[in-house]
């Protein structure tokens, strides 16, 4: 049995906690007398205290994230009534900032904040050695500190043949970011640090030698160091085999020639950039400290979508400080026309440690309590508001993000000049049919779709239907599709479905 226990609860199964093996990697000595335990936010906290305790150890380290919080404290809660001996230690981010009066905290002996990947090696040490006064001597919240990174052993050997083949593989090259925006925790991680590229490069021939296939980048900037980037692409696309996806978030307005040169290689929807706007409006810009140049922007991205199969998902935050509903629409319809697949429209969260609480009194902003701890209202966009752009983000993503209604999407946009209020129109008239924004059935979606198309919007019946019916048969795998209000139109026999990923039905659209 393991004397250390490295556990966290995963959002899904698909993912795997990068930050768990990094930390069974580093443990020195000690990593033969550890293993990871990993559970999903949606198993009985009884039966993840059950496999914990099966595996009877002396020291429990979980990581704490905003996704997981809740039912990881319900889980620590058990722990400790049953097993109070174990030790428990913390670490992530939503235990390194403002720790002090979490309930989960409370129910800690220690908790580690920053990157631990040395740390936690030096706390178990202390903790399963003889020397009483040295445990004793150890305080409860401990700062880890910015580990050397050379000194940091990867842990890409970690992955199961399992994680290889049913779970994504996450993946670093660097860690830190450079700019300051005030929401997000990595205006807190400077300097930008880099793993030396050699080492890098050989984790991942060790990983594509086992089968690997998709990598995603954990890298707050990606294209922030250029011999770097080109390196790590070039090196995929010399090794490049069917079925290969990469993941990478960019800075949207720094794509130079080499970069566009290479990126142009690669086959369509076989790499996703992840591209985070956040909002086009200058002076919103201005107060959450970010800075980005909005005419390159959006020469960048229209070199992607016109001259490149690169899949852009590209990012916008709602709620931001100085920015109206009216605002953020226009710059949704700005980047609409810039042609991204995928556009996620987020609320913005307080997330523990970030700067933006400095608006709270200017721009009366009110957070929930509750993790993930979203934007209920502020004042420019009042709770009614707020709800209603939680409605069109999650219409929008049933609909446009997954790639399933892009023909009848462009019937959608010939309703006015602006996708934003033609997009909020549907959403406010399909929440009014449905009363819910989950469990939609896609043939529920479609129904409703063409309902108001022609009912709401004057299409012609025929036109819907036959647009509807090029959306719904252009993937394979699906069953017949029956729309209520024409005839019956039928699709081809199902067949063995080969797009089923979002980034794949954007492909064969």
């Amino acid at each position: 049995m393991p004397d250390i226990v490295l556990a966290t609860l995963n959002a899904k199964y698909i993912h795997s906690s990068f930050g768990l093996r990094y930390l069974l990697a580093n443990l020195g000595p000690l990593r033969e007398r550890a293993c990871i335990a990993e559970f999903q936010i949606n198993q009985a906290p009884l039966e993840i205290v059950e496999a914990v305790l099966a595996l009877e150890p002396r020291i429990v380290g979980f990581g704490v994230y905003i996704w997981n919080v809740v039912q990881t404290t319900e889980v620590l809660g058990m722990l400790r009534r049953l097993r109070p001996e174990i030790r428990i230690v913390l670490g992530g981010p939503e235990v390194s900032y403002e720790w002090d009066g979490q309930a989960i905290v409370a129910l800690a002996d220690h908790v580690i904040t920053g990157e631990a990947d040395l740390k936690f090696a030096e706390v178990c040490a202390v903790l399963l050695g003889e020397d009483g006064a040295a445990q004793a001597a150890l305080p409860k919240v401990m700062p880890a500190g910015l580990p050397t990174l050379d000194r940091v052993a990867l842990p890409y050997d970690l992955y199961t043949e399992s994680d290889l083949a049913h779970r994504i593989l996450y993946v670093e090259a660097s860690r830190g970011c450079p700019f300051t925006c005030e929401f997000c925790l990595s205006s807190l991680d400077v300097p930008v640090r880099a793993i030396a590229i050699e080492a890098f490069l050989k984790a991942m021939q060790g990983l594509l030698d086992r089968g690997a296939l998709t990598f995603k980048f954990v890298d707050r900037t990606f294209n922030l160091h250029l011999p770097t980037s080109m390196a790590i692409l070039r090196f995929f696309l010399d090794r490049w085999r069917d079925g290969m996806f990469l993941h990478f978030e960019m800075v949207p307005d720094r794509l130079p020639e080499q970069l566009r040169d290479i990126i142009r290689e690669f086959p369509a929807g076989a790499v996703q950039f992840e591209v985070g706007i956040q909002t086009f409006d200058e002076a919103t810009s201005k107060n959450i400290s970010r800075r980005q140049n909005l005419t390159r922007l959006e020469d960048n991205l229209r070199f992607l979508r016109d001259q490149t199969g690169i899949h852009v998902h590209a990012d916008l935050i709602v709620g931001l400080p100085g920015e109206d509903v009216a605002s953020f629409g226009r710059g949704f319809d700005r980047l609409v026309k810039m042609g991204p697949q995928e556009i996620q429209v987020g609320i913005l969260k307080r997330l523990r440690g970030t700067p933006i609480v400095r608006h709270d009194v200017e721009f009366q902003m009110k957070y929930s309590p509750v993790p993930p701890y979203e934007m209920l209202e502020n004042r420019d966009i009042p709770f009614v508001e707020m709800q209603r752009m939680r409605r069109f983000a999650r219409y929008w993503d049933l609909v446009a993000n997954s790639g399933n209604f892009t023909a009848v999407l462009d019937l959608l946009w010939q309703q006015g000049d602006s996708p934003f209020q033609a997009f909020m129109a549907f959403a406010e008239s399909l929440y009014a049919k449905l009363r819910r924004t989950h469990q939609i059935a896609l043939p529920v979606l479609a129904q409703s779709l063409f309902d108001y198309l022609t009912q709401e919007c004057a299409v012609p019946p025929d036109l819907a239907a036959s647009t509807m019916m090029q959306d719904w048969n252009r993937l394979p795998g699906r069953e017949s599709l029956r729309l209520s209000g024409t005839k019956t139109a039928e699709r081809e026999p199902p067949k063995r479905s080969t797009a089923g990923s979002r980034q794949a039905r954007h492909v064969v659209a």
